[in-house]
Parts: C-alpha cells; structure tokens; sequence
C-alpha cells in the first residue's frame, strides 16, 4: 500500500474525531467526509505507523444517512465535520463516541443515557472566533474558520450556524478595514493589525458584542474610528471592545480588553438569571441547549436537602447562581477575575445572598480550606482536571460530584481515575451542544463513597 492508492470500501463506523472508519488488509483507514453504510471510492494521503488516513474519490453508494450538506462549504471548512449527516443519526453517532470513549479510555461499562438534543440546530452559536489574515497581492482581508488540519483561513461570507446578522458584520469589517488602513495578521511573521474577530451573542436580548484581538498594545487613531464605525453601523451591536494580545502564541484572547463603543457585555437569560458576558469571559456557545444542562444540574441538586454546593472552574458562576435557589449555600470559585466581576453584578442585581465568589485556581483553594461541601460542580475545561485537584475535589465532597465536560476522552479519564479512589459513576447524560460537529457536552454524576 503507498499514498495515491486507491481502494473501493464501505464506511464501517465512526471515529471519535468525526471521521469514517473502513479498514484494508486489517488496518485502520481514517476516511475524511464519510458516513457509515458509504461505499466509496478512496485515495490513500497518509501512512502512519498504526493508521492511515484517507480521502473520498468518489461515492459509489450513499449512506441512507447521508444528506445535503449544512452549507456549500462544509468539505472545506474545518467547523462542521457531521454537517452533511442526517440530524437525528448524529445524535446516534455521538451517542456511541462517548459509549466507545468511556469503554476504552475509562474502562466503564454502564449504560450512557441517549443524547438530548439541541432545540436548534442552525443560528445556535453565540460565540464566533474567526481568525483574521490578509492575501499577499491584492491585500483582501479574510476571516473565517480554519481549513481541517491546517492554518489556512476559509474566507467565509455565509455559516449557517451563527445568526444570519454576524455575516453582515464580518463583511463589514472586512471590506471597510483597509479604509481605516487597518491590515490583517500574518502569523508567519507576527505584522499586521487583526489577530482575531470574536463575537458574543445574546439569545435573550438579540444583542451582540463586538471583540477587534490586535496584534498591539494600545488602541490607534485608526483603531478607534473603525470600530466606532461598526458600533454605528449596526443596531444589534451593543458594543465593540478592543483586546490586546501582541504575543506570538495560539492563544486567541489577550489579558487586557478596552471598550470604546457601547458597553462590554452582553445580557444572556438561562431559566430565571440573567447573565452577563464579557470578552473574556467563559460561557456557553449554544445557550438554548445550556439551558438544557443547567436544568439538569439543577434538578440533579435538587434531590438533596439544603445541600451546601461548591462550584469549581465557575466562569462567571452560572451553575452556582443557578443552584443558589435549591442550596443552602453555594461557593464559586474561578480563576479569570473578569467572571467573577461579572458575576458580583449578577448577585447584585438579583439580590441573592447565599453565594460566595473566590477568584482563586480550584486547586489553590480547597487546599487552603477544611470545609466539606455536599456537592461538588466540576466545569473543567477541554483538558479535564488534574489528579491533584481531583483528590482536592474528593477530599472536600460529602455525598455527590457533578462533573460537566465538552470532551468525552478527558472526561473518561478523570472518571476512570475517580472509581479507582473509590467512587461509583452513576450515570452520563450527553447533550448535543454543537450541533453538526462531532463534540458533546457530557454530564457525569459520580457518587462518593
């Protein structure tokens, strides 16, 4: 077998990183673009040492799950891999990704409850993060998500799965920027002005905040014209902010973030609280399907009687101000100070007196505390816990750990970790989140012994 082989297979299963798997002589090939049930014609593209990928010539007989493609730029775009895949079979496919993660990376066999899905699966996402760069000759700036596997920017003018207002905005800053002479970024050689354009949507308040990442210390005459310009172009936008982040690193958000237009925030509602969300701070990027969880975690507390609740990984303490109703006392603790400054207003202006905010690392904490909490909320993010804070989380934990994850192989892994301490993972719920990509939101309850 050599790279440009071509091979005639049909698509066996699904692989935890969304793509097909078919093997050839008892090897695994990694097939990009296929659905199980395809038969396809493929060219080979890699060769690893345990695996090989592959690419779809041509197909032969499509999957009874196959469907028409979410957008014209789904092959392309490195955003949503399922998004040529029926709605309804993704949850299936998801549903057996965290069956598989937990099995083989967790070593748990019980059963894993059936993906509640997404009550929408376009115009979902409230958090946009385009990379921004700008062509060699005719200096167009360009911002979109990433080409798979790689740092080449799609230039994208239409994604389904943001509100249709966003594209306005992108267009807007991409067309008008070289009249301000604002330039994109050329991270090959770190010049140029705009790293990155996020923007944090609001459902409740069909608002949207408008975050310019520069590749600079300070905001220029330019700068500020331009993004005072946006904020007068467009209604919904409630306000545009500058951040800062002249490092050479993948990091997207710098530490500091200046507001020029407007305000910094955005208004989000999940059941009965308000929230607000900064530039920098954490929150859920599909808030209809978070409502979801929070209800979840809620009713999971719920169950106990008074109980006393910590928080850990808070973000601006969604989870802890949302139990606050059915706790006796809740304490949040997270690192970014920003959150817990946006979470102080929320107490504030919801008069709710029995939470406590620490802006402090979740490890730095319990170990500078005896106290014992009821229940302990894990919010980690991608990468999971360490076994340092896990064993802090244990050490402080009565009865009960929520552990909420978006990466089921991380997620597996601390579980694993907690049944070898002792405990015992009573159930898993996913919920699909991210609609048309193979990630899923997974809600752990793990009883402590």
């Amino acid at each position: 077998m050599q790279v440009n082989d071509q091979y005639d297979v049909e698509i066996e299963k699904f692989s935890n990183l969304g793509t097909g798997i078919t093997k050839i002589d008892g090897q695994i090939v990694f097939v990009s673009n296929a659905c199980p049930k395809d038969k396809v014609r493929i060219k080979i593209t890699k060769i690893n040492k345990n695996f090989i990928n592959a690419d779809i010539v041509s197909i032969t007989e499509p999957s009874q799950y196959r469907t028409n493609p979410i957008c014209p730029l789904q092959k392309v775009c490195g955003s949503c891999q399922l998004g040529f895949i029926d709605y309804d079979y993704q949850l299936k496919l998801k549903h057996e990704i965290v069956k598989d993660t937990m099995q083989k990376i967790g070593g748990l066999n019980i059963d894993i409850e059936y993906p509640i899905a997404s009550p929408k699966t376009k115009n979902y996402r409230q958090k946009i993060q385009y990379p921004v760069s700008q062509t060699k000759n005719s200096k167009r700036i360009l911002a979109g998500y990433y080409r798979s596997n790689s740092h080449e920017i799609v230039n994208i003018k239409y994604c389904p799965i943001h509100p249709e207002i966003c594209d306005e905005i992108i267009d807007f800053i991409r067309e008008k920027a070289l009249e301000y002479k604002i330039s994109g970024y050329n991270e090959y050689n770190h010049t140029g002005d705009i790293r990155h354009i996020v923007i944090r949507g609001s459902e409740y308040k069909n608002e949207l905040l408008i975050v310019l990442v520069v590749n600079s210390k300070q905001v220029g005459h330019n700068l500020k014209h331009f993004s005072e310009s946006i904020y007068n172009k467009f209604e919904q936008v409630c306000g545009v902010c500058i951040n800062f982040n002249s490092k050479q690193t993948n990091v997207i958000i710098g530490d500091k973030t200046e507001c020029i237009a407007g305000r910094d925030f955005v208004e989000e509602k999940i059941l009965d609280k308000v929230f607000k969300i900064g530039a920098d701070t954490f929150f859920q990027i599909n808030p209809k399907s978070a409502e979801n969880i929070f209800k979840y975690v809620k009713d999971e507390v719920n169950k106990f009687e008074n109980p006393t609740v910590l928080d850990a990984y808070a973000g601006i303490a969604a989870f802890g101000i949302i139990v606050s109703d059915v706790s006796k006392s809740v304490v949040s603790v997270e690192s970014n100070k920003n959150s817990i400054e946006k979470a102080k207003e929320v107490l504030d202006e919801n008069n709710i007196k029995n939470v406590e905010l620490f802006a402090q690392d979740t490890t730095k904490y319990l170990k500078s505390i005896k106290k014992k909490f009821d229940i302990v909320i894990l919010d980690p993010p991608r990468k999971g816990c360490t076994r340092e804070s896990l064993d802090e989380a244990l050490t402080h934990t009565k009865k009960e750990i929520i552990y909420v994850s978006c990466n089921p192989a991380t997620l597996a892994r601390d579980l694993k970790y907690l049944v070898s301490k002792g405990c015992k993972v009573e159930s898993i719920q996913p919920f699909d989140m991210f609609c048309h990509t193979y990630h899923v939101e997974n809600v752990a309850i793990i009883k402590v012994n």
